[in-house]
């Protein structure tokens, strides 16, 4: 019984960062990882390991629909409930339900870059099937237009253009700090 309290006294909850690809979810996923001391999951990356092949794979093999039902899962029965920073695949929170469930789950940021830094983060990078077309760069303000009022439902914003990534990892640390507490306090009866 006393381990369990203890589990449970230092359970905190999850962090997901969502937003667009080349945003810098998983550099600052990572370094908000080892500043709160919480394990550092990328959706992206256990989807592959589960799979055991890469996303332009799954993506050529299946198509994007089924990619998105592995997200799904991914969210709902791939990840431990707490204790974890996760960064969330670009197109995760596009999917109906998926914004609530993960604030259901814990605490939501989203990260936004401009559709320059996000072209100048990306290219070149042939895990990104989505981009592997003649014009990129209409591609990302495409995606970007359809996107951004669902990535601005999210949660709180951060913008990574022109910040070093360990200022991005402090600014939404004090905004995990803050919320963590607040809504551990809703938590606690009364």
């Amino acid at each position: 019984m006393a381990d369990r309290k203890q589990t449970a006294a230092k359970a905190r909850p999850n962090l997901y960062l969502v937003g667009f690809m080349g945003t810098g979810k998983s550099t600052v996923g990572r370094a908000l990882a080892r500043r709160l001391g919480m394990q550092h999951l990328d959706s992206d990356r256990a989807i592959e390991e589960a799979q055991g092949r890469p996303i332009p794979d799954i993506f050529a093999a299946e198509g994007e629909a089924y990619f998105r039902k592995l997200e799904y899962d991914f969210v709902h029965s791939g990840h431990p409930e707490s204790n974890c920073v996760v960064s969330c695949g670009g197109g995760l929170v596009t999917a109906p339900g998926m914004i609530e469930e993960l604030k259901r789950r814990g605490l939501v940021a989203c990260l936004f870059a401009s559709p320059e830094t996000i072209l100048s983060r990306t290219k070149g990078n042939a895990n990104r099937p989505l981009l592997n077309v003649a014009d990129p760069a209409q591609r990302i303000a495409d995606l970007l237009a359809e996107r951004e009022p669902i990535y601005l439902q999210a949660g709180a914003c951060f913008y990574t253009d022109h910040q070093p990534m360990v200022e991005i990892a402090r600014h939404i640390e004090r905004y995990y700090f803050r919320e963590s507490r607040r809504l551990t306090a809703k938590e606690k009866p009364r």
